[in-house]
């Protein structure tokens, strides 16, 4: 549709999701929180999509935070459904069977870093700002900013991006763990694509057991996670893509992986 704030497009197996809004900075407003969800709904559902490259429209900005024209009128019931709204998209990414890459090609502030951070991988031009810069607005991070960015970046960093809510640089960034790369932006679709066909070309099966374990352990116990990895490893034995995988390793060749 001509009106849809996302565009989208194949490369081979991997499927790139661009926020289409750039006259806006991407900022994220409830349609475009609904038109993502769908988005990755569909995609999950998509045999042929087994990797996902989400990125921004223009040169300026990945996402340059949430649409405050829109916030600016809500209500207190209604700021609290537009968090929940958001938070549901973002669990969505973040729990995707498939590998989920944000291409971060410029400003990624406030809803931005929230949407970069649950995905499973962020490649950051070198250009790139990050930051939760929601106390200027007298708000808090709304879409799991608080929490997200304690469990990549740690206490100290999080206190301090989100108390003083001053942007920070990708090399920083990236010192932080906030993002997983950091490369010349002139480079910068070609090293996500690059990484997205590598993803593409792995054993799906054994791409979402990993998926599922990360996010499993990351909120239990070392106990309930190590079980929970047990499992999924004994279940890869089902799968055909371990046989394949083993066997072209032992064959020495390059396996085909089908996700069966």
């Amino acid at each position: 549709m001509s009106d849809s704030p996302l565009s989208t497009r194949r490369d081979g197996a991997v499927l790139v999701i661009t926020i289409n809004r750039p006259d806006k900075l991407n900022a994220l407003n409830a349609a475009t929180l609904d038109a993502l969800d769908a988005a990755f709904a569909e995609a999950a559902h998509d045999d042929g999509v087994r990797a996902i490259v989400l990125t921004g429209a223009g040169p300026k900005a990945f996402v340059a935070g949430a649409d405050i024209a829109e916030m600016n009128t809500l209500t207190p019931v209604q700021g609290r459904d537009f968090s929940l709204r958001g938070q549901r998209m973002m669990r969505r990414v973040e729990k995707m069977p498939k590998p989920v890459i944000a291409m971060i090609n410029g400003f990624a502030l406030g809803g931005g870093l929230e949407l970069a951070m649950c995905c499973h991988l962020r490649i950051a031009a070198d250009t790139a700002k990050v930051g939760q810069p929601e106390i200027n607005l007298g708000l808090i991070p709304g879409f799991g900013g608080t929490q997200r960015l304690l469990r990549l970046a740690g206490r100290a960093a999080t206190l301090e991006l989100c108390l003083i809510g001053t942007p920070i640089d990708a090399a920083r960034a990236a010192a932080l763990g906030i993002v997983n790369r950091v490369v010349p932006a002139a480079e910068l679709e070609a090293e996500t694509l690059k990484l997205a066909g590598k993803l593409a070309g792995s054993a799906p099966l054994a791409l979402r057991g990993i998926i599922d374990c990360i996010n499993v352990g990351g909120e239990c116990g070392i106990e309930e996670g190590l079980e929970y990895e047990t499992a999924q490893f004994g279940l890869m034995f089902s799968t055909d893509d371990m046989r394949e995988g083993t066997g072209a390793f032992l064959e020495r060749r390059q396996p085909e992986f089908r996700g069966s």
